[in-house]
């Protein structure tokens, strides 16, 4: 299995027009490996925000009681787009 580095190296790399990438716990919000970014963009202050976002959706899935997940979501701003993909394994989610 690939590491964490390899991964977000790999992400990157093929995802053209990336700046930067994150792999965010869900849970608690923190940024477990990040890559790029730039001075004005600090990649962990994002990937605090955009948990929370990630949790409002699913509040929201849990309350319209629709059994789905989320595949993936966009955020589109006015010089840059945000594309947030939760993972999931056998054991977790998110």
């Amino acid at each position: 299995m690939a590491n964490t580095e390899t991964c977000l190296k790999e992400a990157l790399a093929s995802i053209e027009g990336a700046t930067g990438v994150a792999l965010v716990d869900y849970t608690s919000g923190m940024a477990l490996g990040t890559m790029g970014g730039s001075k004005g963009f600090d990649l962990t202050i994002a990937a605090a925000g955009n948990t929370d976002v990630v949790r409002a959706k699913l509040r929201t899935l849990e309350m319209l009681k629709l059994k789905d997940s989320i595949e993936d979501i966009l955020i589109t701003l006015g010089g840059q787009y945000h594309v947030i993909r939760p993972l999931t394994s056998r054991n977790t989610q998110g």
